[in-house]
């Protein structure tokens, strides 16, 4: 007996889609391969940590770690952790066996102080960063010196420091001092790829979509359709849409940032032109149509 053949038309529609499904499909292997070499990439400096200062083996060694930066407010929260290594501390390098104050570079909001034999707990500063403006988002990079030295007991002792990034929106460079024995760096932030890559997508978006209306526009004036009701709210409601698309950029950059004078206020002006000229020509076409009937 023999089997059922398919129909043409089902044999079409899976010829036709061939050559649609392979090239689709080696794009998002390519896409995820070269997202996840970007993420890799990220996250190794990320979790890089830069270490300079004196390497005596009675130190004090202080874990810097960024949390956050606010550009705005122009400053970020770096959190502390200090460590007596050898003669310098007790009950497993969780005290120090004097009073400790540790000196801070003049960015750095606060110095610290520790009691003698008391347990050190980590604690958050405030640095003030400099350069830059948040008016370059995404493209705005800014700088600071993050700078230690210890004294305990009321003499100087070497202080070594570890310093990571810990804030995603942010990458971090760090330049140590020539000498590599001073526990110092000076510090580089600029956004991080992954909020640069974003930030650029939203553009590219707002731009298409701006271009889909205004191409709907065209051809609704040209051909003469009249006052279409749902293409009309389909480009009111892109209007108000890319507003809030537009809130939803990484970091609450401000208005009037990069971003809005590369895409957003263009965007918006071209949806609202086409949305106004639709309208005005539709109308009159059918103000036109309703005479000639009437005539």
């Amino acid at each position: 007996m023999a089997s059922p053949s398919r129909s043409p038309s089902t044999r079409h529609s899976g010829v036709s889609l061939l050559p649609v499904l392979i090239p689709l499909a080696v794009l998002i292997v390519v896409a995820v391969s070269v997202g996840s070499r970007l993420q890799f990439s990220e996250r190794q400096a990320n979790d890089t940590v830069h270490a300079v200062g004196s390497r005596a083996a009675d130190r004090v060694e202080v874990e810097a770690v960024v949390q956050s930066v606010d550009a705005s407010g122009r400053e970020l929260v770096l959190r502390v952790r200090v460590t007596p290594r050898g003669a310098l501390g007790e009950e497993e390098a969780t005290a120090p066996v004097a009073d400790l104050s540790l000196q801070t570079s003049v960015a750095t909001l606060s110095d610290l102080e520790f009691k003698a034999h008391e347990r050190l707990t980590p604690k958050d500063v405030q640095v003030a960063i400099t350069g830059g403006s948040i008016g370059d988002y995404p493209f705005d990079t800014y700088g600071t010196d993050i700078e230690f030295w210890a004294l305990m007991g009321g003499k100087e002792v070497p202080v070594r420091m570890l310093f990571s990034n810990n804030d995603t929106r942010f990458s971090a460079s760090t330049t140590p001092p020539a000498s590599g024995q001073d526990a110092v760096v000076e510090l580089r932030l600029s956004r991080s790829t992954s909020l640069l890559v974003f930030s650029v997508f939203m553009m590219v978006v707002m731009w298409a979509l701006a271009s889909s209306v205004l191409l709907g526009a065209w051809y609704l004036t040209t051909r003469g359709e009249g006052v279409v009701w749902p293409a009309l709210a389909w480009m009111a409601a892109t209007l108000f849409a890319l507003s809030a698309f537009r809130n939803t950029a990484p970091g609450a950059p401000p208005i009037g940032c990069v971003m809005d004078w590369f895409a957003f206020f263009w965007a918006e002006t071209v949806i609202a032109l086409c949305l106004i000229v639709v309208v005005t020509t539709g109308v009159r076409g059918a103000i036109r149509s309703e005479g000639t009937h009437r005539t």
